[in-house]
């Protein structure tokens, strides 16, 4: 199949086992791949410092007070201090139905937390005859003078239509627009086709209010159902959801064997998948590249060999002047910290960094530091500072 040189010519070893992205393993990248070129750590502009451990970590956001909120894939919400170090789980957190892929998702803030204490959690949720859904449930957080705390009225909003089999490829990220609704990553589930059917929010990028409801000017509301969820069709995997100063989406997803994309998300558009890809299938088999379908939304960035994706998130802080506007995706199979610089809606990889350890989350603290969280048990969360 045909390549882009100019974005395809960093990366690492393509994931070639299916294993790499079955249902029974991790992420995509499951395998490490031989380093690429990527800053050492004495090249790096920052300094790691580890803060804290949590067994199989998949996502944080911060409170206002500084403080941290952690998911554990097994079923755990974690509340950290970052001043005393003291982590608290808290109670009252759904079910989740924990195996391969699925398990506790992300967190995030209702955009007025500070007065209503609302979160928001997404997590993979059993069904009948053996099948399963990522589900977002909305509850009030309830936290006591020591840290510790549980979450109360929990409500579930939204589920992934229709529940299938196995245990891959949830996506189920979360994120608040500039305009304050909720915007909802709803991978394929490793069933292709799905991705395509608006008859199902497989594959899809969704947009709600904030209490689960269909807003009226969704781009296929008129249809009704389901697909009056939908904003935008033809995802494989979206790992990570974020919106730029301009209040821009860019959602980034992991590819077959080959292929991670960037995308900038538009209302309405078809990202193509499983028609185009510009990798191809585990077993071999070509997929046609992005430009033998002009009708369907290109990727902005494509890696091949790939990162193997995971968080996204854009830097506004002024810790590290030098990457204000710039993204950052964590990388599995990379081992790896990877930038993004824009020049308006193009993108490039501008720089990686090479961790040592897949990356499974990254976010910007208050004070304009990074944070990373490290993938699997004993997992370290890092804070990323200027070297001095």
């Amino acid at each position: 199949m045909t390549r882009t040189p100019l974005l395809l010519a960093l990366g690492l070893l393509p994931i070639l086992a299916t294993t790499a992205c079955s249902a029974a393993g991790p992420d995509a990248g499951g395998q490490k791949a031989a380093a690429a070129p990527a800053a050492s750590a004495g090249q790096r502009p920052f300094t790691a410092t580890e803060v804290s451990r949590f067994d199989q970590p998949w996502a944080m956001t911060f409170l206002p007070d500084g403080s941290l909120l952690v998911t554990e894939k097994r079923g755990k919400l974690q509340h950290l201090d970052l001043a005393s170090g003291q982590k608290h789980e808290i109670t009252g957190v759904p079910k989740v139905a924990y195996g391969g892929q699925g398990g506790f998702g992300d967190v995030i803030l209702h955009p007025q937390f500070a007065s209503n204490h609302v979160i928001y959690l997404s997590y993979a949720e059993e069904g009948t005859l053996d099948t399963r859904g990522a589900a977002v449930a909305r509850a009030t957080l309830e936290l006591d003078a020591n840290g510790a705390g549980q979450l109360k009225d929990l409500k579930v909003i939204w589920r992934q239509s229709p529940k299938v089999s196995g245990e891959g490829h949830y996506g189920h990220r979360l994120a608040f627009g500039p305009d304050g609704k909720l915007w909802i990553s709803s991978s394929e589930r490793q069933k292709f086709d799905p991705a395509q059917d608006m008859g199902g929010n497989l594959g899809k990028i969704v947009r709600l209010n904030d209490d689960g409801s269909v807003p009226a000017d969704n781009p296929f509301a008129s249809q009704g159902g389901v697909a009056a969820q939908v904003w935008s069709l033809g995802h494989r995997n979206v790992l990570g959801i974020a919106f730029d100063a301009n209040g821009k989406l860019w959602a980034q997803e992991m590819g077959p064997a080959g292929g991670d994309e960037l995308n900038l998300i538009q209302r309405g558009a078809n990202y193509g998948y499983p028609i185009v890809s510009n990798g191809d299938h585990y077993d071999g088999r070509p997929i046609p590249d992005h430009d033998t379908r002009p009708e369907f939304a290109a990727p902005k960035v494509t890696w091949n060999p790939v990162i193997s994706p995971a968080g996204l998130m854009f830097y506004s802080g002024s810790l590290f002047p030098q990457w204000k506007g710039s993204a950052f995706i964590g990388g599995l199979s990379s081992t790896s910290l990877v930038r993004v610089a824009f020049d308006g809606d193009s993108a490039r990889e501008a720089e990686r960094f090479n961790m040592g350890e897949r990356i499974r989350e990254v976010e910007q603290g208050p004070d304009g530091a990074l944070w990373l969280l490290e993938d699997g048990s004993k997992a370290r969360l890092l804070k990323l500072t200027p070297k001095t």
